[in-house]
């Protein structure tokens, strides 16, 4: 989750170009080759996974004539790499069986005949978790699975908090959470004590987890960031609880609690006593700062509603629709996310189940701060929306974030959501 795919205007066209391809293969030993494209490395621990697990269908298939191969294809920092490979196949009608794709993505794809549907196939639909069904969901037919989920939380050092004469036990929960007034009271506490920002929100990036970790702030105070049909941003994005949102997070820029130049890894080394961040951010910590003794709390929620909404989504497996032998490559995208795949990933990486029966074995062995998050994303989470407009509207809502922290120059809030709320009704019509 750490990196996203952004589909460019260039590659939306591309998708309506896509023509047959000569995906299956026979290899050396007469059998027929499901190919796969994945967007990370052979050597990186996810990575690892996936080539142990296409072994494993390899294995279990190996008198069925098919055999699984797998193509690592890392994405570099502006996520290149692996969609210039994509875009390229696009072109040339070279596309693999199976490929992966960010979640809020799936609505393009499919709309453009990139990827085609898997109902027909999978038939344990009933196991995946809300979350993954509708990220992977576009028109009623499930396109895409997730190979895990994700979640946002805000992670806080127990040692900085007490020194500053906070109760931990007073804490919230996601059962109890608390609103936003009460977290600006706690931010107050902790940089009237240490005289730094109390959290670092990741303000300064300038991709997809602004949307991924912000839009639940909307979504909290009853708003959204598009209709639920996908066809109006405008009348939706800039009304009124957008507006309470986004004067939350401007209050945290305001009052110093938080900054858009934050220390790097501040929180990391106990500079900061906060910080907003995915689930990832368990691995970072318990590999590269396991010194540091940290809790993690659920978000806050608007103090009118109540109402606890987190982040959900991630990569996901997908069979193309070019595809010439889709059994068997909807075969492979089942098992790239059933149980057995997702527990070994979950517990090799911080990564969330996908499944609820995943979710029972992984509820037992994971740590406390995993479990929090779990719980939240259980009982709360909400996936982006999903529209062939994303690319665009992502980069609206983005922009809305960094115009609203210059908070000098944009005291009117409502004004900027009307401008990118503009924005994103513009992308949204030519799209549909």
């Amino acid at each position: 989750m750490k990196k996203w795919l952004v589909v460019s205007i260039s590659l939306l066209l591309m998708f309506a170009a896509v023509g047959c391809s000569k995906s299956e293969s026979v290899n050396s030993d007469g059998k027929k080759t499901i190919t796969m494209w994945v967007h990370i490395s052979d050597d990186n621990e996810e990575g690892k996974v996936y080539k142990k697990r296409v072994e494993a269908f390899n294995k279990k298939y190996s008198s069925d004539n098919i055999k699984a191969k797998i193509e690592f294809i890392p994405r570099s920092g502006n996520g290149g790499g692996y969609e210039d490979k994509v875009n390229a196949a696009l072109t040339t009608s070279t596309l693999p069986d199976v490929i992966t794709l960010d979640g809020p993505n799936t609505a393009a794809y499919a709309k453009s005949g990139v990827i085609a549907p898997l109902d027909e196939y999978v038939k344990d639909q009933e196991d995946l978790l809300p979350s993954i069904k509708q990220q992977g969901t576009y028109k009623d037919k499930l396109y895409a699975i997730g190979v895990s989920e994700s979640s946002v939380g805000i992670y806080y050092n127990k040692r900085m908090l007490q020194e500053a004469g906070v109760d931990l036990n007073t804490l919230p929960t996601v059962d109890n959470p608390w609103t936003w007034d009460q977290f600006l009271t706690l931010c107050k506490t902790l940089k009237e004590k240490y005289d730094k920002p109390a959290i670092d929100m990741q303000l300064q990036s300038k991709d997809e987890m602004l949307t991924y970790a912000l839009t639940p702030f909307v979504w909290s105070a009853d708003g959204d960031i598009i209709s639920k049909d996908g066809k109006k941003a405008e009348g939706v994005f800039n009304k009124k609880p957008t507006v309470e949102a986004m004067t939350f997070i401007q209050t945290m820029l305001k009052e110093g609690y938080t900054t858009r130049t934050p220390v790097k890894q501040a929180f990391e080394t106990e500079k900061y006593s906060m910080k907003f961040s995915g689930v990832w951010t368990v691995t970072d910590m318990k590999t590269n700062y396991p010194k540091v003794d940290y809790g993690v709390m659920p978000y806050p929620v608007s103090p009118k509603t109540k109402k606890l909404v987190s982040p959900s989504g991630s990569w996901q497996f997908a069979m193309t629709q070019t595809s010439e032998n889709k059994e068997w490559a909807a075969k492979l995208v089942d098992w790239m996310t059933n149980k057995d795949s997702n527990v070994e990933l979950s517990r090799t990486i911080a990564a969330l189940p996908v499944r609820y029966s995943s979710e029972k074995v992984m509820v037992k062995e994971f740590s406390v701060q995993m479990n929090v998050f779990l719980k939240q994303l259980k009982e709360t989470g909400h996936a982006r929306p999903v529209t062939p407009a994303y690319p665009q509207v992502t980069r609206a809502f983005q922009q809305t974030i960094d115009d609203i922290s210059f908070y000098d120059k944009n005291k009117d809030i409502q004004k900027v959501l009307d401008t990118h709320a503009k924005e994103m009704q513009s992308a949204i019509d030519k799209a549909n």
